[in-house]
């Protein structure tokens, strides 16, 4: 049984040496074809990397003859060019020296002219200095004759002749003066005319007559007892409120608001209606109806007025001048509304300056801020110019702006074309038929002081106020008035007129002098 083991074992371990051997043999085999293999792979890429080798240098051969190539061709275009501004320059060199050369001759050629020209200067003057002594003593011994023949001095002679000379100058002065003045009438007058032709045929504004009263409608004559209220004290609030007389009597379904101040007349207007509506009618509800119309009033004059500049594309304005002219709507001039009077102007005024080479928008600008001052009037003292020039140059409105306001009433000399066109067209838009009206009686009273102031005058037989008022013609005594008194007897009769008399626009004084011969055949 030992036995049997031990052969075993040793079969075994014979078996496994055996195996090993085989095993190691095998590998060794295996690891020797692997390294041939490598050997092969590397040689082929040797090879490869040899090719590639061989190409990169041809490449680069074929690289470095192209760059010298392209080197040779630039440095042989380089030295053309450099041939040819070298030729460039030898030829502005030889250009430089021929100029230089006729520059030198031509100067010393001047130089010699300039002194030929001083030599025949000097002997000039000395010929020159010679005819004067001879002219001396010639008009001397000629006024020594002159002296003897006429019995005068020299002096005496020179003043008589220097008076003669003068005498015939100014007549023939007075005469050009004449007819240039003359023309210059008359060409003024056909541009006059065909300016104020465009411009009143390039603007058709409406017109809008203002009255004293307002009329309120009523539904019946009931509600007249409930306005009244108890003890009157209804009305007397609103009285006192609104700042208006309100006329109640028989004229049925209506009562009257009365009051000069349009905006408080139109404001007392709104109230009243709105309360009509409403139907409560007390003092409390009074006056808050009151507050709310007012503040839409004073929204709608700031909207009116910023519509206005929108319309005109005269540039922004400080708010309190929109404001103002968006009130001059309530507020009228000899029943004519100065808010329409204040556009219309503006209009006129603008296409008369673009007419004349002047600035069109700062026309418009001077036109509407011209009366502003006539929104302030109820409530400040002063008159509308003071006021409106004082307003305007707090909110740092143009010169000519305030030139305007002060130039359209007589205040100021006009100082600009801008000026100028606002002063026309504020005349035009005043004078034009219908644009104002006026209380009979106060029309009568200024014409017959009108009559009256150019009566007193001395040397006037008659005078008569014609046009509306708008002239005033004076027939002068040709035996007490010459022509030239006759101008100065206009200027008098209008500075006296401007000093005494309230008008609307411009009043034109025509002063005529006639004198009549009259002999009968018999």
């Amino acid at each position: 049984m030992l036995n049997e083991v031990l052969l075993g074992g040793g079969i075994a371990t014979l078996s496994g040496v055996v195996g090993f051997f085989v095993s190691k043999k095998l590998s060794s085999a295996n690891f020797t074809i692997y390294v041939d293999q490598a050997k092969a792979k590397a040689s082929v890429i040797e090879n490869e990397a040899e090719v590639l080798l061989h190409k990169t240098e041809l490449k680069a051969q074929e690289i470095e003859l192209q760059a010298k190539k392209h080197y040779d061709e630039a440095a042989q275009r380089a030295k053309e060019d450099l041939i040819l501004r070298e030729d460039e320059i030898t030829r502005a060199e030889k250009e430089l020296v021929r100029f230089t050369e006729l520059e030198r001759r031509k100067i010393q050629d001047d130089s010699a002219k300039v002194s030929s020209e001083r030599l025949n200067l000097s002997r000039n003057e000395k010929a020159l200095e010679s005819l004067k002594v001879d002219y001396e003593k010639r008009l001397t011994e000629a006024m020594n004759h002159v002296e003897s023949a006429a019995g005068m001095t020299q002096d005496e002679a020179k003043t008589l002749l220097l008076s003669q000379v003068e005498e015939r100058s100014r007549a023939d002065i007075a005469h050009v003066v004449r007819r240039i003045e003359s023309e210059a009438k008359e060409d003024s007058k056909k541009r006059v005319n065909y300016i104020l032709a465009q411009a009143t045929s390039r603007f058709a504004g409406e017109f809008a007559q203002e009255r004293l009263v307002n009329t309120v409608h009523l539904d019946n004559d009931e509600l007249k007892g409930r306005i009244i209220g108890k003890e009157g004290r209804n009305i007397r609030t609103l009285e006192m409120l609104l700042g208006v007389d309100i006329i109640i009597d028989d004229t049925p379904n209506a009562i009257v608001v009365s009051s000069f101040n349009l905006y408080r007349r139109a404001i007392a207007s709104k109230t009243l209606e709105l309360l009509i509506e409403d139907g409560r009618i007390h003092p409390g509800r009074i006056e808050e109806i009151f507050e709310k119309v007012n503040d839409e009033f004073e929204t709608g004059v700031l909207k009116e007025g910023e519509d206005i500049l929108f319309k005109l594309n005269i540039g922004v304005m400080h708010p309190e001048l929109t404001k103002l002219l968006g009130r001059l709507r309530y507020r009228a001039s000899y029943g004519q509304n100065a808010l329409a009077h204040t556009l219309e102007v503006a209009h006129l005024a603008g296409v008369m300056a673009a007419e004349m080479g002047g600035d069109p928008i700062l026309a418009k600008r001077a036109g509407l801020l011209h009366d502003i001052g006539k929104a302030l009037t109820h409530d400040h003292d002063g008159n509308h110019v003071d006021l409106g020039a004082e307003i305007c140059r707090k909110y740092h409105e143009d010169d000519v702006v305030i030139n305007a306001i002060y130039a359209h009433h007589g205040q100021e000399e006009v100082k600009s074309v801008e000026c100028g066109a606002v002063c026309a067209a504020d005349a035009l838009s005043a004078a034009r038929p219908g644009a104002r009206r006026e209380v009979l009686e106060s029309y009568l009273k200024r014409v017959t002081e009108i009559e009256e102031i150019a009566s007193q005058k001395a040397g006037v037989k008659q005078a008569y106020a014609i046009n509306a008022g708008r002239e005033i013609r004076v027939i002068v005594n040709a035996t007490l008035v010459n022509d030239d008194e006759m101008i100065l007897v206009a200027k008098e009769i209008a500075a006296d007129i401007e000093a005494s008399v309230s008008y609307p626009g411009e009043i034109k004084v025509n002063v005529i002098r006639e004198s009549r011969s009259i002999e009968f055949a018999q």
